[in-house]
């Protein structure tokens, strides 16, 4: 059912209304959220509605599902773009273009990415961090190389690059300060330099005032080098505590170590771990938090940060807080895509998505919603029609009836395929269900396809003998089958059989036409070559268009 959304979604767009394809993909996601080819596609609806930041959502989605589609990146550089993010829609193309070095889709973004990149740098000039050269700059300086490698510190880059004022926000960081240095060939870390501007006189090494740097005394240094190494025994001791469950003594070799390190964030990781396991969920959130902290000011590798951070989610996915859980999976995958977070975080939005759908069901409200159709319906309101049934049928899609009628309103707009869809799900919800036989046959009556239109009609019989609708509908179907035609009937049948692309490529098939004299020559043929389910549905293209007729 999620295709068939899918299906409805394209369509939909294809018509230019790109509302009604969000809501069937949205339907189609609701049904099957792990399928990112629906995501890519609202996308690119919500980016025809200048909804771009529900389009770069849903972008991203679709490269957390599929890392390897390069399609994915370039709904996300597009999003980007639009948002007046440059240098993050740059990355998406060429990250897009590392998957598919020959996709001009990514080719012609990523070009349009650079060109908007440089007109935003040309209207400020003044901004330091603007410019080409600005990561070759960073990158070349032994203060800085480190830094752009660090998630975080790009984040503050790309947020001053987009708007300079924002550089108020990060003063305090002493990255900034250490990147301004690099920029504008200034020492920002040492603003006085090796002088001294109070306008005293030098002092010369011989003066009695003179304080030279010393090196730590040895016994300092073998100190500090003791508790250090004491710190690890501590949490080494904590760890086999831990994997022997024994958590109170897990948290006192991680309290000793803490106390004779307070610098290293994995101490603090560790007890939150403990703290997990002993659902102390408000303690392990602190101690994450503490440990994020400690590790932004020791410039922690990355990895780090996203586990405590990762650690938040899980207390809260298992606390069913699904909403912070997913946020906080977010956060950690922004800094480093560690497999088990991203699983886990795909578990949360699946829990969450299922939840919603279950909490959106309603089956009074559907009936409403039915009847308000039925009212549309005979006014002759087709589209108003549709779109009371199709919120029917999100509050209770279990109700064949229901698509029946949006079959009967999409077929008195000539939206033949997509009424067609809608009776395909009725058959499936309830195969006893006479109407949707008799709707699915008038549908590719209307499609001149006489074939599938009497079969359709034969099931319905076979249900009910004495239907009607059925009845009328068979006799409809062999009216202008080419066994009661006449030689001008024929002829116009053939006529507009042959404009249809796909009949003449059969037609003009050697080995088909081959097929086809031996099935003049010897009726029975037929038999074997419809074993072949390829030729079969080749010749039963010919039957439906009046070419040719089958006994």
């Amino acid at each position: 059912m999620g295709d068939d959304f899918k299906a409805k979604g394209n369509a939909a767009m294809q018509a230019g209304n790109a509302e009604q394809a969000v809501d069937f993909y949205t339907q189609g996601i609701a049904i099957d959220g792990n399928n990112h080819v629906l995501y890519s596609n609202r996308s690119a609806a919500y980016a025809k509605l200048n909804r771009f930041s529900d389009a770069l959502e849903d972008a991203q989605k679709t490269t957390s599902i599929k890392p390897d589609w390069a399609k994915g990146y370039s709904r996300v550089g597009t999003a980007l773009s639009f948002l007046d993010r440059h240098s993050e829609a740059i990355d998406a193309f060429e990250t897009g273009l590392g998957l598919d070095a020959n996709n001009a889709t990514l080719k012609s973004g990523l070009a349009d990415a650079k060109e908007r990149s440089e007109a935003a740098m040309a209207q400020s000039p003044s901004n330091p961090f603007s410019g080409p050269d600005v990561m070759a700059k960073l990158a070349a300086d032994p203060r800085t190389a480190d830094l752009i490698k660090q998630p975080d510190f790009m984040v503050m880059l790309n947020q001053i690059q987009r708007n300079p004022g924002n550089i108020s926000q990060y003063l305090s960081d002493p990255r900034l300060q250490a990147t301004l240095g690099v920029l504008l060939n200034a020492d920002f870390l040492n603003p006085d330099g090796p002088g001294d501007d109070s306008g005293s006189a030098p002092q010369t090494s011989s003066s009695p005032t003179m304080n030279k740097p010393t090196a730590s005394p040895p016994r300092a240094e073998a100190k500090a080098e003791a508790e250090l190494s004491e710190a690890d025994a501590a949490k080494q001791l904590g760890n086999e505590a831990y994997k022997k469950k024994d958590f109170e003594a897990a948290l006192q070799h991680y309290d000793k170590a803490i106390e004779l390190d307070g610098t290293n964030m994995t101490y603090l990781t560790n007890k939150a771990a403990v703290y997990f396991e002993q659902s102390r969920f408000d303690e392990c959130v602190e101690t994450c938090l503490k440990s994020i902290d400690v590790g932004r000011e020791q410039h922690a590798d990355f990895k780090n940060i996203a586990k405590a951070l990762g650690r938040i989610g899980s207390v809260h996915l298992k606390k069913e807080e699904y909403e912070d859980a997913i946020k906080w999976f977010n956060k950690s995958l922004a800094e480093h895509r560690m497999p088990d977070i991203l699983k886990k975080l795909q578990q949360a939005e699946k829990i969450l998505e299922e939840r919603r759908y279950q909490a959106y069901l309603s089956p009074e409200i559907a009936l409403e919603e039915k009847t308000k159709g039925n009212q549309a319906f005979q006014k002759g309101d087709y589209p108003s029609a549709i779109s009371h049934y199709t919120e029917s049928i999100k509050r209770n899609p279990d109700d064949p009836k229901v698509y029946s009628n949006r079959a009967a309103c999409y077929t008195k707009l000539a939206e033949f395929r997509m009424g067609l869809n809608d009776c395909e799900t009725v058959i499936k919800l309830d195969p006893k269900f006479v109407k949707g036989y008799t709707r699915k046959g008038l549908i590719h009556l209307a499609l001149k396809e006489q074939s599938k239109a009497a079969a359709a009609f034969q099931e319905a019989l076979s249900l009910d003998p004495n239907n009607a609708d059925a009845q009328d509908g068979m006799r409809k179907s062999y009216q202008h089958h080419p066994t009661t035609m006449t030689d001008a009937e024929r002829e116009q049948v053939a006529q507009r059989a042959m404009a249809d692309p796909e009949v003449q490529q059969i037609m003009q098939d050697p080995a088909m036409r081959t097929i086809l004299q031996q099935m003049q020559e010897d009726p029975k043929a037929i038999r074997e070559h419809l074993k072949n389910p390829v030729i079969g549905e080749k010749l039963q293209k010919l039957v439906d268009s009046g070419l040719v007729s089958m006994r």
